[in-house]
Protein backbone atom coordinates (compact mmCIF):
# COMPACT_ATOMS: atom_id res chain seq x y z
CA UNK A 1 0.00 0.00 0.00
CA UNK A 2 2.70 2.14 0.94
CA UNK A 3 4.77 1.85 -2.50
CA UNK A 4 1.46 2.39 -4.33
CA UNK A 5 0.65 5.78 -2.63
CA UNK A 6 4.44 6.75 -2.66
CA UNK A 7 4.11 5.72 -6.91
CA UNK A 8 0.80 7.60 -6.72
CA UNK A 9 2.38 10.78 -5.50
CA UNK A 10 5.32 10.51 -7.92
CA UNK A 11 3.27 10.51 -10.64
CA UNK A 12 1.10 13.70 -9.85
CA UNK A 13 4.25 15.32 -8.83
CA UNK A 14 5.54 14.44 -12.56
CA UNK A 15 2.85 15.64 -13.96
CA UNK A 16 2.68 19.18 -12.29
CA UNK A 17 6.38 19.01 -13.27
CA UNK A 18 5.93 18.66 -17.06
CA UNK A 19 2.92 21.25 -16.76
CA UNK A 20 5.59 23.53 -15.31
CA UNK A 21 8.02 24.11 -18.43
CA UNK A 22 7.20 26.49 -20.58
CA UNK A 23 7.63 26.67 -24.24
CA UNK A 24 8.32 28.83 -27.15
CA UNK A 25 8.52 28.96 -30.91
CA UNK A 26 10.44 31.03 -33.26
CA UNK A 27 10.23 31.23 -37.26
CA UNK A 28 14.12 31.52 -38.08
CA UNK A 29 12.78 32.09 -41.91
CA UNK A 30 10.75 34.80 -41.20
CA UNK A 31 13.45 36.00 -38.60
CA UNK A 32 16.21 35.83 -41.80
CA UNK A 33 13.45 37.39 -43.82
CA UNK A 34 13.37 40.46 -41.96
CA UNK A 35 17.39 40.80 -40.58
CA UNK A 36 18.83 43.24 -43.00
CA UNK A 37 22.08 42.05 -42.70
CA UNK A 38 21.12 38.45 -43.50
CA UNK A 39 19.88 39.65 -46.56
CA UNK A 40 22.88 41.69 -47.64
CA UNK A 41 25.27 38.66 -46.79
CA UNK A 42 23.27 36.68 -49.12
CA UNK A 43 23.07 39.29 -51.97
CA UNK A 44 26.91 39.52 -51.13
CA UNK A 45 27.53 35.54 -51.79
CA UNK A 46 24.93 35.56 -54.57
CA UNK A 47 26.79 38.53 -56.75
CA UNK A 48 30.46 36.00 -55.73
CA UNK A 49 28.93 32.78 -56.76
CA UNK A 50 27.82 34.01 -60.12
CA UNK A 51 31.27 36.20 -60.79
CA UNK A 52 32.91 32.53 -59.97
CA UNK A 53 30.72 30.43 -62.00
CA UNK A 54 31.50 32.69 -64.71
CA UNK A 55 34.75 32.39 -64.54
CA UNK A 56 34.40 28.43 -64.17
CA UNK A 57 32.15 28.73 -67.31
CA UNK A 58 34.96 30.42 -69.09
CA UNK A 59 37.17 27.91 -68.57
CA UNK A 60 34.91 24.67 -69.46
CA UNK A 61 34.20 27.28 -73.05
CA UNK A 62 38.30 27.71 -73.49
CA UNK A 63 38.63 23.31 -73.47
CA UNK A 64 35.51 23.33 -75.36
CA UNK A 65 36.87 25.57 -78.21
CA UNK A 66 40.32 23.92 -77.73
CA UNK A 67 38.41 20.85 -78.74
CA UNK A 68 36.68 22.02 -81.59
CA UNK A 69 39.61 22.99 -82.85
CA UNK A 70 41.38 19.59 -82.76
CA UNK A 71 38.74 18.16 -83.97
CA UNK A 72 38.54 20.20 -87.18
CA UNK A 73 42.07 19.88 -87.88
CA UNK A 74 42.40 16.35 -86.94
CA UNK A 75 43.15 14.70 -90.29
CA UNK A 76 46.43 17.40 -90.61
CA UNK A 77 48.07 16.72 -87.47
CA UNK A 78 50.63 14.45 -87.09
CA UNK A 79 50.87 11.90 -84.45
CA UNK A 80 53.05 14.06 -81.78
CA UNK A 81 50.49 17.00 -82.80
CA UNK A 82 47.60 14.55 -81.75
CA UNK A 83 49.61 13.94 -78.60
CA UNK A 84 50.16 17.34 -77.95
CA UNK A 85 46.83 18.94 -78.44
CA UNK A 86 44.73 16.03 -76.51
CA UNK A 87 47.39 16.90 -73.07
CA UNK A 88 46.54 20.57 -73.76
CA UNK A 89 42.86 19.83 -73.66
CA UNK A 90 42.89 17.35 -70.82
CA UNK A 91 44.95 20.63 -69.08
CA UNK A 92 42.57 22.75 -69.90
CA UNK A 93 39.74 20.34 -69.09
CA UNK A 94 41.73 19.57 -65.50
CA UNK A 95 42.27 23.61 -64.98
CA UNK A 96 38.27 23.84 -65.22
CA UNK A 97 37.52 21.45 -62.85
CA UNK A 98 40.03 22.11 -60.61
CA UNK A 99 38.49 25.87 -60.35
CA UNK A 100 35.05 24.75 -59.90
CA UNK A 101 36.52 22.37 -56.84
CA UNK A 102 38.36 25.31 -55.57
CA UNK A 103 35.35 27.43 -55.51
CA UNK A 104 32.19 25.24 -54.80
CA UNK A 105 33.85 22.36 -53.44
CA UNK A 106 32.85 20.93 -49.92
CA UNK A 107 35.51 23.30 -48.70
CA UNK A 108 35.93 25.51 -51.11
CA UNK A 109 35.56 29.29 -51.05
CA UNK A 110 32.11 29.65 -51.38
CA UNK A 111 31.75 27.27 -48.42
CA UNK A 112 34.45 29.73 -46.39
CA UNK A 113 32.66 32.70 -47.80
CA UNK A 114 29.37 31.59 -46.55
CA UNK A 115 30.60 30.30 -43.03
CA UNK A 116 32.76 33.93 -42.57
CA UNK A 117 29.22 35.92 -43.61
CA UNK A 118 26.54 34.06 -41.53
CA UNK A 119 28.18 32.41 -38.59
CA UNK A 120 28.13 36.16 -37.18
CA UNK A 121 24.02 36.85 -38.11
CA UNK A 122 23.69 32.91 -36.69
CA UNK A 123 25.10 33.84 -33.31
CA UNK A 124 23.64 37.30 -32.54
CA UNK A 125 20.10 35.70 -33.12
CA UNK A 126 20.99 33.18 -31.50
CA UNK A 127 22.16 34.91 -28.70
CA UNK A 128 18.85 36.91 -28.67
CA UNK A 129 16.76 34.18 -28.32
CA UNK A 130 18.94 32.86 -25.40
CA UNK A 131 18.45 35.93 -23.74
CA UNK A 132 14.11 36.04 -24.04
CA UNK A 133 14.55 33.06 -23.09
CA UNK A 134 16.25 33.16 -20.10
CA UNK A 135 14.40 36.30 -19.20
CA UNK A 136 10.93 34.26 -19.57
CA UNK A 137 12.24 31.29 -18.46
CA UNK A 138 11.67 29.31 -21.45
CA UNK A 139 13.35 25.74 -21.05
CA UNK A 140 12.74 24.85 -25.09
CA UNK A 141 12.70 27.18 -28.04
CA UNK A 142 11.36 25.54 -30.98
CA UNK A 143 11.91 26.64 -34.52
CA UNK A 144 8.67 26.82 -36.13
CA UNK A 145 10.07 26.37 -39.68
CA UNK A 146 12.87 23.31 -39.35
CA UNK A 147 10.42 21.20 -37.61
CA UNK A 148 8.25 18.95 -39.54
CA UNK A 149 6.99 17.78 -36.41
CA UNK A 150 4.65 21.00 -34.96
CA UNK A 151 1.18 20.63 -36.34
CA UNK A 152 -0.31 23.68 -34.80
CA UNK A 153 1.15 25.94 -31.97
CA UNK A 154 -0.55 29.30 -30.45
CA UNK A 155 0.25 32.26 -31.91
CA UNK A 156 1.30 33.67 -28.57
CA UNK A 157 4.03 31.53 -27.47
CA UNK A 158 5.83 32.97 -30.93
CA UNK A 159 8.75 34.94 -30.00
CA UNK A 160 9.81 36.13 -33.36
CA UNK A 161 8.58 39.48 -33.21
CA UNK A 162 10.58 39.75 -29.96
CA UNK A 163 13.86 38.33 -31.62
CA UNK A 164 13.67 40.86 -34.13
CA UNK A 165 13.25 43.92 -31.86
CA UNK A 166 15.93 42.59 -29.23
CA UNK A 167 17.82 42.70 -32.41
CA UNK A 168 16.98 46.11 -33.28
CA UNK A 169 14.38 45.69 -35.72
CA UNK A 170 10.77 46.05 -35.10
CA UNK A 171 7.83 44.30 -36.87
Amino acid sequence: MKKFLLLLILGIGSTFVAAAQKYALVDMEYILKNYPQYEMANEQLNQLSQRWQREVEAKNAAAETLYKNYQSELVFMTDEQKKAKELEIVAAEKAATDLKYKYFGPEGELYNKRQNLMEPIQNEIYNAIKKIAEEKGYQTVFDRASSANIIYASPRIDISNEVLNRLGYSK
